[in-house]
């Protein structure tokens, strides 16, 4: 990681939309994480059980998107997939694993609760590692941009790119249906992606929160992952060649096709974020279209930046604020005990009330960050 001034030329001011969609991603993403109580919260800030997409579900798959959008400009200065250029994105890509599996692993030794008192520390350590999850949001980040960095470069051209999200789609669907168990392709049983999953990283490495060993951060999931990324770098490239205005009008549009689309897939392929299936690429992807294509119309056409310092402030340092927020919580729930669910678990509102807080708390040191001019990358 290393921090450095932004830079302020002209070119910039065409970012500032997505500086503050980062930000309000990043912001949805600590709320979301980080209820007062987790058996007491509003449907909206859950995930969907299975098939279905809530507002929740949108989160991930916008921060997907804003690393491709991003990636349209980072890697402007590279004519081709050169070697520095690969050494460039295999070095971040494995900067953003390596932070996430910390993250996971973070305080790095089990909890007290989880030792087994007939084995020393290093025994029980042993165990604990054995057990780590291997993937999760970052890593699952870091598959897809490397990925998608890659294919940008080699390909060059939208439209090539386009023809690779849809090869990259009918790879996913054509082996969920391929490898499908007796239970279907699409379910949590009998899905291809879990046993892939298995297969790669071992069954104790991957999520159980499902009951069952399935893993919605995997990696068989980066397929169509680095399909979100790819959707965004296509929008990027829409900003790029485009004054503000017609940028807005073109993502728009983009987004009504990209939404039905999605819609329409889903009569065949569920919206699924778990497996995330290509109508979810499609009908997320076109969400954060049209997100995208408001703040672009309202800042960077009407020039109303003022009322969104706080997220553009946010935005710019996306990914330290995340990482601080799982630091946080796992430190309080590992160190210091503090039971905020007695305080903020007694209803949805003001479980509510608790993730909006601990977000302003991030949003606080977003701001101060930038009036510092503090920007950490990776």
């Amino acid at each position: 990681m290393h921090s450095k001034p932004y830079d302020n030329r002209p070119m910039k001011k065409r970012y500032l939309s997505l500086d503050v969609l980062r930000g309000l991603t990043v912001a949805l993403m600590i709320v979301v994480n980080n209820p007062g109580s987790w058996t007491v919260t509003y449907p909206m800030l859950k995930h969907a059980a299975w098939d279905g997409c809530t507002p929740c579900d949108l989160v991930f798959p916008f921060f997907l998107f804003c690393v491709g959008v991003s990636m349209t400009f980072a890697l402007a200065k590279y004519a081709t997939l050169s070697w520095d250029a690969l050494k460039k994105i295999l070095k971040r890509g494995a900067l953003l694993y390596l932070v996430g599996l910390l993250l996971t692993a973070y305080p790095f030794f089990p909890s007290q609760q989880s030792m087994d008192p007939q084995l020393n520390f290093w025994q029980n350590w042993i165990n604990w590692a054995s057990d780590l999850r291997l993937v999760g949001v970052l890593p699952r980040i870091a598959m897809c941009y490397v990925a998608a960095s890659v294919l940008a470069l080699w390909l060059k051209k939208p439209s090539r790119i386009g023809i690779a999200i849809g090869v990259l789609s009918v790879l996913h669907v054509g082996l969920l249906l391929a490898f499908a168990g007796p239970e279907g392709a699409f379910t949590l049983e009998g899905n291809f992606a879990r046993r892939f999953d298995i297969a790669i990283l071992g069954v104790k490495h991957v999520y159980e929160g499902y009951g069952i060993p399935f893993d919605p951060e995997g990696v068989f999931g980066a397929l169509t992952g680095t399909c979100t990324v790819l959707l965004g770098y296509l929008i990027g490239y829409v900003i790029k060649h485009n004054t503000p205005s017609e940028s807005s009008l073109k993502i728009y549009a983009f987004s009504a096709s990209s939404i039905l689309a999605g819609l329409i897939l889903s009569i065949w392929i569920p919206i699924n974020k778990p497996l995330w299936s290509v109508s979810y690429v499609f009908y997320a992807g076109g969400w954060a279209m049209f997100v995208l294509a408001l703040l672009v119309y309202l800042i960077d056409v009407k020039g109303w930046e003022k009322p969104f310092f706080p997220f553009k402030a946010f935005g710019m340092n996306a990914l330290i604020l995340f990482v601080l927020s799982g630091l946080i919580m796992k430190t309080n729930m590992r160190f210091i005990g503090w039971n905020y669910g007695a305080y903020f678990g007694v209803n949805e509102f003001r479980s509510l009330v608790y993730a909006l807080s601990y977000m302003l708390v991030h949003l606080v040191i977003a701001v101060i960050m930038y009036k510092k001019k503090i920007f950490i990358k990776l």
